[in-house]
């Protein structure tokens, strides 16, 4: 009974079927009929004028995205906790030619303006400092609290008022909207491009680069095909991408897993770090009690010396949920 991350899920059937139905002969890279539909899909989808380019990985996302937005001796204020500072081995600096993070605080991972603005402050040095030129927030937070759209309304004001690019990091994008119940255009708020993610969520190698900003599209095509993900039969990655958006299997897929969690979180009661919102459990627990439940046959990380993560997924079953939920009661 496994907790460890989404990305250990299985492949949504739908997934399979729509890339078995692109096996035949077609253009390649991104001129395929599949392909090409993205960007009306994704359009149709946030009720405004999108470019949607598909690519393998969400790290590769992120920072393709982030990309259209920072110079080489530009930074990117982004959160000390967040995905593209710790999980990314250097990437966002090797894709911007050298760019900086700026790190902010903030409670539970999420930023709010006056965070951002501590940062600002101490760029005060003109040519001898890095410049912000971009803010990154992840939704939902790398501890699983999504940003409202109040929260978000209020930092793409500051991002417009000192001329920053704003990018979102949504590899978990779908078990935010599924928790906030509001249409996705909310939930992405005034952010100019976002990484929309779909390996945790029932895919199988795809992720979407969505630039509201649609006259960047051209600029992460080159950038996408120099970085080495340009892949020859992009079609068979915009089959996976279209497939999930197809009777909102993307959503239905993070309602499940919010649910498989919401199971656990019931149990957990006052050990919980942060309440519930998505898939992403956040439990206090003593080494003893991680051995525990690991003999009882749980799998899952140990996040730091106080806490350990607990994350479901779309496939995620009821009963392994109720089963850990109540070894947690229990210990």
């Amino acid at each position: 009974m496994q907790f460890l991350s989404d990305n250990a899920a299985p492949v949504h059937p739908k997934v399979w079927e729509a890339m078995q139905a692109a096996d035949n002969p077609d253009t390649p890279y991104d001129t395929d009929a599949l392909s090409r539909e993205m960007d009306a899909r994704f359009s149709a989808l946030f009720g405004r004028e999108c470019a949607a380019l598909w690519v393998a990985t969400g790290t590769a996302a992120n920072c393709l995205a982030l990309a259209t937005m920072v110079e080489p001796h530009g930074g990117v204020i982004c959160h000390r906790e967040a995905h593209i500072e710790m999980d990314e081995c250097g990437a966002p600096g090797f894709y911007l030619h050298g760019a900086k993070l700026l790190l902010a605080a903030g409670e539970g991972a999420k930023l709010t303006p006056a965070d951002i603005d501590a940062v600002l402050a101490g760029i005060t040095r003109g040519v001898h400092q890095v410049p912000a030129h971009a803010i990154s927030i992840t939704q939902a937070s790398e501890y699983g609290l999504p940003y409202r759209p109040e929260e978000l309304a209020a930092i793409g004001a500051m991002a417009k008022e000192h001329n920053l690019g704003l990018h979102m990091d949504g590899a978990r994008f779908a078990n935010a909207v599924a928790a906030l119940g509001g249409p996705a255009v909310e939930v992405a708020g005034p952010v100019d491009a976002l990484s929309f993610g779909f390996v945790k969520n029932g895919g199988m190698g795809a992720e979407a680069v969505i630039l509201f900003d649609t006259e960047k599209a051209e600029l992460v095509r080159w950038r996408r095909k120099r970085a080495g993900h340009l892949q020859s039969k992009g079609r068979y990655l915009a089959a996976q991408i279209l497939a999930m958006l197809d009777d909102e299997i993307w959503l239905q897929n993070a309602r499940a897993a919010n649910d498989a969690a919401k199971i656990i979180a019931d149990e957990a009661g006052d050990r919980l770090v942060h309440p519930q919102q998505i898939n992403e459990l956040f439990v206090r627990m003593t080494a003893g009690e991680r051995a525990a439940l690991r003999d009882q046959g749980f799998a899952f990380y140990d996040w730091d010396e106080t806490c350990v993560r607990l994350v479901t997924h779309w496939a995620s079953r009821h009963e392994d949920s109720e089963k850990l939920g109540k070894a947690i009661a229990a210990l």
